[in-house]
């Protein structure tokens, strides 16, 4: 199904329901981030390098016995005259590195500038730890906005505006317990913006999506995977060409969204990230809702090898989140009920 020509249940807002919605003030950053690849990007000091110390010694270099060559190495084979080493002698460090390489690549071309195929952006709200991400395309200027938080969504309507963007869609992954979405206010703020969720959250929507659909914006899309789990409603969003994935509350970065509340099933939830999540190739970027450590993105191979819950079998994961004892969100009783009528409040009679 193409967002583009279907249209569903129609919700209005007012204005004036949210004259005082200004909300906190919640600083945007771009999200080219190197953490995850362990590389650190600094300027080169200029001018020449400070003289040694005087009194310092320095130990002489020495050289590392050679290895036995592996089969099939580069080692292994006779250079011809006068060629230069490899930098890269073992296959396995070199494939690593040519990972690293990729995943860093993609990064670049996916945030270096006005050249880049896709404009993104990735901007947190601090009180509920949620990531908002601005897809836009550059030529046609056509964006959707995933996982907008109430208090923030001026601040996304403002930056929208400031790109020369046209928001087409305002997208929830699931019916969030911890915050109360910002598609209603969207709405009000960017008129032509409609509001998107699934149809299994049963919330209020302009539009209800299932698994397979597309969202398209200009020359993307986003690819519609079911992930229930942690709630029954829950989706992850997939670009076309399957470099980056936003995985809302199914997949967090070394960790995953909690099952104990909104019908959550800890074992659906193990097989919706294994069957729709970690089937997508290896440095496929993994953007969560939110993260509570201060880190912005994933790999699907780092989730793969080194997430701590979804590494397990099945039966543990489940005996694990059935064990964490969590208190509920603070903000689960007014959040959720909002939620289901897309964020949008109304009046209570006095």
């Amino acid at each position: 199904m193409d967002l583009q020509l279907q249209r569903e249940t129609e919700v209005t807002s007012s204005p004036a329901l949210w004259s005082g919605a200004t909300g906190l003030k919640c600083q945007s950053f771009p999200a080219l981030h190197f953490g995850f690849l362990g590389l650190a990007l600094a300027p080169a000091p200029r001018g020449p390098p400070p003289a040694l110390c005087p009194q310092a010694s320095v130990a002489p270099l020495r050289r590392a016995p050679p290895r036995p060559a592996l089969p099939g190495s580069v080692s292994e084979r006779p250079a011809p005259a006068g060629a230069r080493p490899p930098l890269i002698a073992d296959p396995a460090v070199g494939a690593m590195a040519g990972s690293v390489l990729r995943v860093a690549r993609r990064q670049l071309s996916q945030h270096g500038g006005s050249g880049a195929p896709i404009l993104l952006r990735q901007m947190f709200e601090p009180v509920s730890c949620t990531y908002t991400y601005l897809l836009g395309d550059r030529e046609s200027r056509e964006a959707v906005l995933i996982d907008p938080v109430l208090e923030t969504a001026p601040r996304d309507a403002q930056l929208i505006k400031e790109l020369g963007l046209r928001l087409l869609y305002a997208v929830n992954t699931h019916c969030h317990a911890d915050h109360i979405t910002g598609s209603g206010l969207l709405r009000s703020l960017l008129p032509g913006c409609q509001s998107v969720i699934s149809r299994l959250s049963g919330a209020q929507a302009d539009l209800h999506i299932e698994d397979g659909d597309s969202i398209r914006f200009g020359r993307f899309a986003l690819e519609t995977r079911a992930s229930p789990g942690h709630t029954p409603g829950c989706v992850t969003f997939v670009l076309n060409d399957h470099s980056m994935a936003f995985t809302g509350d199914a997949l967090l970065i070394r960790g995953c969204g909690r099952t104990d509340f909104q019908q959550g099933c800890a074992k659906t939830l193990y097989h919706s990230v294994h069957e729709k999540i970690f089937t997508l190739p290896g440095d496929c970027l993994i953007y969560p809702a939110h993260d509570y450590h201060g880190f912005t993105v994933s790999t699907v191979e780092e989730e793969r090898t080194l997430n701590p819950r979804l590494t397990r079998s099945c039966e543990e994961f489940v005996k694990i989140m059935d064990n964490l004892n969590l208190p509920k969100p603070q903000q689960i009783d007014f959040a959720v009920p909002a939620n289901m009528r897309c964020g949008v409040q109304t009046l209570t009679p006095a």
